[in-house]
């Protein structure tokens, strides 16, 4: 499943476990989780809307961060990387990474795109071993 600014798979996981795994082969790239939120929760409680679980991980790798913010004090704007963990109306749960390249090609500077191509390969390293 990939858009133009994202790509992800469905996991034969419960949605914590997906979390889980998740959250643990981002650490195995560098990646801590910055954010984690609850979408399904908040909707909840402010609007009294129910929905599946959805989780909104913002997970940064802080010396890749670090370069980013040194070619492009202004890149704050387009960080974290955003990794959603979701479960769809069929029980089905599914993990979606946005795509480092759609974001960070809108600074349209050479180190920033091979810093979003290295940023690339490690979430797609996350993804296939979830």
């Amino acid at each position: 499943m990939d858009t133009k600014y994202g790509f992800g798979k469905t996991v034969k996981l419960g949605f914590d476990t997906a979390v889980e795994r998740v959250t643990q082969e981002l650490q195995k790239e560098g990646f801590g989780v910055l954010t984690d939120i609850d979408v399904a929760a908040t909707l909840k409680k402010k609007l009294n809307q129910k929905m599946p679980p959805y989780r909104i991980l913002g997970a940064c790798n802080p010396p890749l961060a670090h370069r980013a913010l040194a070619a492009e004090p202004s890149i704050g704007l387009l960080l974290p990387c955003n990794v959603v963990v979701r479960q769809d109306e069929t029980g089905a749960v599914l993990v979606e990474i946005m795509d480092p390249n759609a974001v960070l090609d809108l600074v349209d500077k050479p180190a920033i795109a091979e810093l979003a191509r290295e940023v690339r390969q490690k979430l797609e390293r996350v993804l296939q071993a979830v």
